[in-house]
């Protein structure tokens, strides 16, 4: 995420609550400053404020917002991950202080109803998703959107029952979630298996006509998604690419 901006707003915001959305997974909840507006996709930097300890990695981090604009909070969710920054942000109390700056970013959903959206992503890759999908569903918006969702197990699969659920609120919606590691999971699973690829793409996408696509994951995912696309002979734009690394 490029965080070179010439204004950065900044905001001071108490952390609310926390909760468990996956294994190795959690999300963060932190007040809304007043007058805090964004656009589903975009993003934040949140630094903590004299922590107990810290490291090499630093202080802040960048965190794509994952709840909507109408929510009462700011929400981010992390893999947890061996870092003084995590291990601070998992342990202290609630009610304690960040600094917030932004909102930054311009991953959002396009403007042309009439094409669809193809989100390609993965892991945390999810989270600026959870949003759009949120607000999508709110507005009834008229795009088509598909969303393909690639993890190794459903307990490694962030917001996974919310993301199912919102179906039914919004027809013009198809969750594509896939399984890589099915054999060490203790739950049951009737959904795709596998890894995205391009006849899992043609599965669903038959007769869509020229969407846009997405892209959002760790580095070495989104390589291997945009190889596909371009394999597929998709005009880079028509993709919109957002890496999360170090997660």
């Amino acid at each position: 995420m490029n965080t070179a901006v010439a204004e950065r707003p900044k905001s001071l915001a108490k952390l609310k609550a926390r909760q468990e959305i996956a294994e190795r997974t959690m999300a963060f909840h932190f007040e809304k400053p007043v007058n805090f507006k964004f656009t589903s996709g975009q993003f934040v930097d949140i630094t903590l404020l004299d922590p107990p300890e810290t490291d090499a990695e630093g202080n802040a981090r960048s965190f794509s917002i994952a709840s909507a604009p109408d929510e009462d909070f700011i929400m981010v969710a992390t893999r947890i991950r061996d870092t003084a920054f995590k291990r601070v942000l998992t342990t202290i109390d609630l009610g304690a202080e960040v600094r917030i700056e932004g909102p930054f970013g311009d991953l959002r959903l396009h403007n042309d109803k009439s094409r669809a959206a193809v989100v390609l992503t993965g892991g945390i890759g999810i989270t600026p998703f959870r949003s759009i999908l949120l607000h999508a569903a709110k507005e009834k918006l008229q795009h088509r959107i598909f969303l393909f969702y690639a993890n190794r197990r459903p307990e490694d699969a962030a917001f996974l029952n919310e993301l199912q659920e919102l179906e039914k609120k919004n027809p013009n919606y198809k969750l594509i979630a896939c399984m890589s590691e099915m054999d060490r999971s203790q739950q049951p699973w009737s959904g795709e298996r596998g890894l995205i690829n391009q006849a899992l793409l043609e599965k669903y996408l038959k007769g869509v006509p020229s969407p846009v696509y997405y892209i959002t994951g760790p580095p070495d995912m989104v390589k291997a998604m945009h190889a596909i696309l371009t394999g597929a002979g998709v005009d880079d734009d028509n993709v919109r690419i957002e890496e999360f690394p170090g997660y």
